[in-house]
This record gives structure tokens, C-alpha cells and sequence, in this order.
């Protein structure tokens, strides 16, 4: 699905072949969590494959790593360079990009300075489908941002993520969404979360989720059209009599979603603010606009 016999993929410097590749099982981020990673996507335009925010994406990246104290041996701009070589090199368009940060072997619990950086892509479709959402609330929280750096993209982080996706598969929903140690509304599992009330947009503020790229986008997005985005602590049950809802990220793109708890949203997904932005998105993502695209 991810590779095949094909597939090039960049590693500590080196193209090679996805299915040579190897790592070290005594790693300490297959053994412990630690190591950092990020989620772009590259589309189609006229002008050839071009990935869009790809300096936001590894300026994240670079400030996860800072946070884990893990040091890269690269620029941002070398990593955008790579990385429209490994478009080239596997002849993708729309893809989505996975960089990935991981440490050597060491089994203490202190910083390597063995790092290990690769760079591989995929052609992959909207993370959640282009299907309306049900959506659960989660039994699982998310970390308590004095127990780690939750505004990183850390390795680690995602098997809460695993937690509250799975358990909402498993009750028949679609997603989770996730509160913070104090009842609010924090996020999904892999996407920022917005609703609609009376015309405008809410939205968790920054301190305990990720500040997600898609969702400045949004707020970007909102700004041009004249659309209110309000950032504050709000409960699900604030959310039960919204007219709509839906995630945001660079794999889900936008997300429409029908219901929270069971509870189906006032406005049909088309008539929602939603729904505008979804479209705007794709207009920007799609259509060669130069200030949002790294041309190289």
C-alpha cells in the first residue's frame, strides 16, 4: 500500500529502494517513543507537483525535534530541496509526505546522538473519506501538557491517538474526538476539531492540542472570507445543538461531520461554513497560488 518494489525513499543521506531499507531493532524510538515525524501533501497544478506550506511543515519539525532534544543535521530549506527530489524520483503529484526523525540504538532514557532522518511519499487519499462523519466522544484524554510537549509531533504521542480511534471503530462511529484533563474539547485523534454556531466558528484554543497547519490555514481561509473564528474552552455538550462540525488536517484535508454523541448537527453539510472553507481549501491547495506553495 505504502511501497512497492519500486519505491525510492531518502535515508541518512542516501536514495535507495523502500524494500532495502533497514533500522536498528535496538532503536530507541521503536523502543520508547521518541522521535519526531510530520504529514505534508503535495498536489498537482499546472506547474508540476508542488507541496504546499512545506516550510511551516519542517519548521515544525525542526521545533518537535527541539523539544525532544534531538539535533538535525539538516536546513529546512535542504529538507524542501529532498523533497521535491523524492517527488521526482517516484513520479507523484498528489502525494502525501512522511518525514521521519528516529534516534539510533539506546536503551537509557537520556538523548542519542544517533539520528536518523527519512523522507518517503505516498499516493493517499483523504485520511477520513469524503463521507459525513459520526463522530464519539472519547473515554481516552489527551496528555496532560505538563506530561509532555503535546503541541509536538512526537512518535510517542500517536498511540493515543491508536486508543481513541480504535475504540470508536469499535462502538460503530466513524472518529473520536478527545477532551483535555479538564472536560474540554481538546481534538481528534489526527485532526484539529471547529464547530458552527450562529455563524461563526469555535475552536479549541493552542496549550492542549497541536497547532496544526491545516487549521491556520482555516483560520487564513475564514480571515479572507469574512468569517468569524472564535478560539476558547468549550464542553461536547456545547457542541450537541451546532449546526455543523469537522476536523482539519493535512491528511483529512477538511473534514465534514454529521453528529457528535449521536447527535446530528442544524444545517445540512452543505449549507455550512464547513463546507465553504472545504472548498476554498481545495481552490488553494489545487490552484497555483504562489504565496502558499515552496517553488523550486
Amino acid at each position: 500500500m505504502y511501497y512497492n518494489e519500486n519505491t525510492t525513499i531518502f535515508l541518512d543521506g542516501n536514495w535507495m529502494k523502500a524494500s532495502e531499507a533497514s533500522t536498528d531493532l535496538y532503536a530507541q524510538t521503536m523502543h520508547y517513543g521518541s522521535g519526531v515525524f510530520e504529514g505534508i501533501r503535495s498536489y498537482a497544478t499546472e506547474e508540476g507537483a508542488r507541496v504546499f506550506k512545506a516550510h511551516e511543515h519542517y519548521e515544525r519539525l525542526f521545533y518537535s525535534a527541539e523539544k525532544m532534544h534531538i539535533k538535525l543535521d539538516y536546513t529546512v530549506d535542504q529538507l524542501v530541496e529532498l523533497t521535491y527530489q523524492l517527488l521526482d524520483r517516484n513520479g507523484l503529484h498528489n502525494a502525501y509526505i512522511r518525514p521521519l526523525v528516529y534516534l539510533g540504538a539506546n536503551m537509557t532514557l537520556q538523548p542519542t546522538d544517533e539520528v536518523h532522518v527519512m523522507l518517503c511519499a505516498w499516493s493517499w487519499d483523504r485520511y477520513l473519506g469524503d463521507q459525513l462523519l459520526s463522530v464519539m466522544t472519547s473515554s481516552y484524554q489527551r496528555p496532560n501538557p505538563k506530561s509532555c510537549h503535546v503541541e509536538a509531533k512526537v512518535t510517542g504521542h500517536y498511540t493515543n491517538s491508536i486508543l481513541a480511534t480504535t475504540e470508536a471503530k469499535q462502538k460503530g462511529f466513524d472518529e473520536a474526538l478527545l477532551l483535555d484533563m479538564n472536560g474540554y474539547v481538546a481534538e481528534g485523534p489526527g485532526a484539529n476539531f471547529f464547530f458552527e454556531k450562529d455563524e461563526k466558528l469555535f475552536t479549541a484554543p493552542l496549550g492542549n492540542i497541536l497547532a496544526g497547519i491545516t487549521r491556520q490555514t482555516v483560520f487564513e481561509l475564514a480571515d479572507e472570507l469574512g468569517i468569524e473564528v472564535v478560539e476558547k474552552h468549550f464542553t461536547p455538550e456545547d457542541v450537541y445543538d451546532a449546526d455543523g462540525a469537522f476536523f482539519t488536517g493535512t491528511a483529512a484535508e477538511v473534514a465534514g461531520i454529521e453528529s457528535l454523541d449521536g447527535n446530528t448537527f442544524g444545517l445540512q453539510w452543505e449549507e455550512t461554513l464547513g463546507a465553504v472553507l472545504s472548498t476554498a481549501y481545495l481552490n488553494r491547495v489545487q490552484k497555483l497560488e504562489y504565496k502558499n506553495f515552496e517553488l523550486v
